[in-house]
């Protein structure tokens, strides 16, 4: 999966290769002046050195990237959520199949009863039961088939109440099968669509880092862990943590183990593991090797689990991050949280402050 999801990424990159991507104020790279020559003299040869990136161009790359990446991960969102949508979907029409088999074997029980109430019918002359009744010459056995009639003309129409009701229900499972056949197509376009903006993003970032020398990239992540620690360092200035002793309960204690035995292993947008992860893939799996189902993305962790303020987080807590909650990271206690950063990145700890943080929630509401 990782070296087709690599092979589109090459692909995207080359689409955008025309693109200058470091457009930024003051970080083009400098072209080499002309050589000075001497009356008659052939030019010389043009150097390829350039001024090297100043710190502030650097900056601005840093910013760049945070922003490409950070549209990358709410696609990846985006794509995650169509998935199980997408999952949602098939199970529920292979669930409607099933029922419309059983309907149709019932629907074809009921018209063969019908038929051979039909046929009996036809077998005494047409005449009703009753008129049959009336013609007998023993009282007796007049007053005993009154009951059976009665009884027969019971049977008779909860028959075809029930043929009625059973092509009803096969009409309702129809129109829900093609209600979900149409749903499952605008899923497929949603994917698409967010696919293409992960690999359009990723691949702008990857083109963009890959003009950097191998000394201007180290400087960047420099700059990236400076950029962290500050943000931390402001968090923890505000008191958030002030007196917060929470203890995980045993299956955040699960979930936390689970979490960091991945630290190393790559981020791949949309992967659930075992060998690579995004983030909200990282933090469902923990829990679900602690026995908790959660939701896939990270948007749905905020909107349906059980939300706990920032001062009371206990190991195994989500934080979630930003505005959109398009991040989430897993809290492991100290200040610290565990996460699947970006593409490019693998698995690691980090400040459970170094990304604005959104809010907590709390998968198993202990």
């Amino acid at each position: 999966m990782a070296t087709a999801k690599r092979s589109v990424i090459a692909a995207a990159v080359t689409v955008v290769c025309a693109v200058t991507v470091l457009a930024l104020p003051g970080t083009a790279f400098a072209a080499p002046d002309p050589a000075s020559t001497s009356s008659g003299a052939p030019p010389a040869a043009a150097s390829t050195t350039r001024a090297p990136v100043t710190n502030e161009e650097l900056e601005a790359v840093r910013q760049k990237l945070e922003r490409l990446y950070r549209a990358a991960s709410a696609a990846t969102d985006a794509y995650n959520a169509a998935e199980e949508r997408a999952e949602r979907q098939s199970a529920e029409l292979v669930e409607l199949a099933g029922k419309i088999v059983e309907g149709k074997k019932k629907l074809a029980e009921l018209k063969n009863r019908t038929g051979a109430a039909a046929a009996a019918q036809y077998r005494t002359g047409g005449l009703p039961p009753e008129a049959h009744l009336m013609l007998s010459d023993d009282p007796q056995e007049f007053l005993d088939g009154t009951g059976r009639v009665r009884q027969g003309e019971r049977a008779t129409r909860h028959l075809l109440e029930q043929t009625t009701r059973t092509q009803q229900d096969l009409e309702l499972y129809a129109a829900d099968a093609s209600a979900q056949l149409k749903q499952m197509e605008a899923g497929r376009k949603a994917k698409a669509t967010a696919r293409e903006k992960i690999e359009r993003r990723i691949a702008e970032a990857e083109k963009l880092e890959s003009r950097l020398e191998k000394k201007e990239r180290e400087r960047l992540a420099e700059l990236e862990r400076a950029a962290a620690q500050r943000a931390q360092n402001a968090w923890l200035d505000t008191g958030a943590l002030d007196g917060a002793a929470g203890k995980a309960s045993e299956q955040g204690e699960k979930a936390v183990k689970f979490a960091t035995a991945q630290i190393g292993k790559p981020y791949e947008w949309g992967a659930e593991g075992p060998a690579t992860f995004d983030c909200s893939g990282l933090t469902s799996q923990a829990w679900a090797s602690a026995g908790s189902t959660i939701p896939r993305t990270s948007q749905e962790q905020w909107r349906q689990l059980p939300r706990v303020a920032v001062e009371d987080m206990h190991p195994g807590d989500l934080i979630i991050y930003f505005d959109d909650a398009t991040h989430v990271g897993m809290y492991i206690g100290d200040g610290t949280m565990v996460h699947a950063p970006r593409p490019g990145r693998t698995v690691t700890t980090a400040g459970a402050g170094s990304l604005p943080i959104l809010g907590v929630v709390r998968p198993d509401g202990a």
